[in-house]
């Protein structure tokens, strides 16, 4: 009997970018320096990252200001919610021990 494998999402293969993903999928949106602080990334490594999942359509961008000071906002879409779970569903099959034939 053989193990189906299922196909990894590549867009959240990226180490960086699944931590992004795995962070938003806890709360209902995280700020910029949040996210910044949690992934250890650079400013511009992360800035890259975000704009891939937004092109995406995993995440959601809203930019305004608090106390002059710009704010950026990410929140995860139902498509971005939807790519995680099934992300996590093939890594499992990944995980699976082979029962002995």
């Amino acid at each position: 009997m053989s193990i189906s494998f299922k196909d990894l999402d590549p867009l959240l293969h990226s180490q960086l970018r699944l931590s992004i993903v795995s962070l938003l999928v806890g709360v209902e949106s995280a700020e910029f320096n949040f996210l910044l602080e949690k992934t250890g990334a650079t400013k511009g490594n992360i800035s890259v990252q975000l704009k891939k999942l937004q092109e995406a359509g995993y995440i959601e961008i809203s930019k305004s200001f608090r106390k002059n000071y710009p704010l950026t906002t990410c929140k995860l879409t139902k498509t971005g919610i939807q790519a995680f779970q099934k992300y996590v569903d093939a890594l499992s099959t990944y995980l699976k021990k082979p029962k002995p034939e």
